[in-house]
């Protein structure tokens, strides 16, 4: 009997939780180039509760890094973002996007060339792909980028995440990441782009 209350309690506790968890949670997805730099960038914000890196967009069911890297895909290297919607804004997330990506080079992302390092924003329903266009035509508008802004905006698919090495890179190779990211020119151009407050 213990058993069967314990069991009625555990159900209880879940259907009643479960609900308040999913209006807490939500999620968004970004491609901006190397994802080591956009994770490093969406890890900062609060309201964030996970990111995740790995690849979106493409035809290759579980693809890897080294396809995806080598080109051919159709996948670009993204980020997926869980949120709390009531910490942090989807509006918020864009305009940390934003100043984390060059959204006028459509040939990649700094140093990195090719289709899978574009810019873009995945949207899962038309709520967020009526702030990514507001906020984009917003953008456009100011006139503040030295070009037309060519990050697309484009239906979220399906996420396959990376493999377990490219998860934190930042944090578990600090090093190598500041190295490369230097080397890569990333905040120096985005420096040129937004000026010196950064959000990375």
């Amino acid at each position: 009997m213990k058993a069967i209350w314990l069991a009625l309690a555990a159900f209880l506790t879940a259907v009643t939780l479960a609900p308040a968890e999913a209006q807490t949670r939500a999620t968004a997805v970004f491609a901006g180039g190397c994802f080591w730099c956009v994770e490093a960038a969406f890890d900062k914000v609060d309201g964030v509760l996970s990111t995740t890196s790995g690849y979106t967009g493409g035809s290759k069911v579980n693809p890897t890094y080294e396809e995806v890297s080598g080109g051919g895909t159709g996948h670009y290297e993204s980020l997926k973002v869980e949120y709390d919607p009531a910490r942090v804004s989807y509006e918020r997330l864009l305009d940390v996007f934003w100043h984390n990506v060059d959204p006028v080079d459509a040939t990649g992302q700094f140093c990195d060339k090719g289709s899978q390092y574009r810019a873009a924003i995945f949207v899962a329903d038309e709520s967020q792909r009526a702030q990514a266009n507001a906020s984009k035509a917003a953008l456009e508008k100011s006139h503040k980028l030295p070009g037309p802004i060519v990050t697309a905006i484009l239906p979220a698919a399906t996420f396959y995440p990376a493999e377990t090495y490219h998860q934190d890179y930042y944090l578990k190779n600090p090093a190598h990441y500041s190295f490369y990211r230097w080397s890569c020119g990333r905040d120096k151009r985005l420096e040129q782009l937004w000026g010196a407050a950064l959000s990375h």
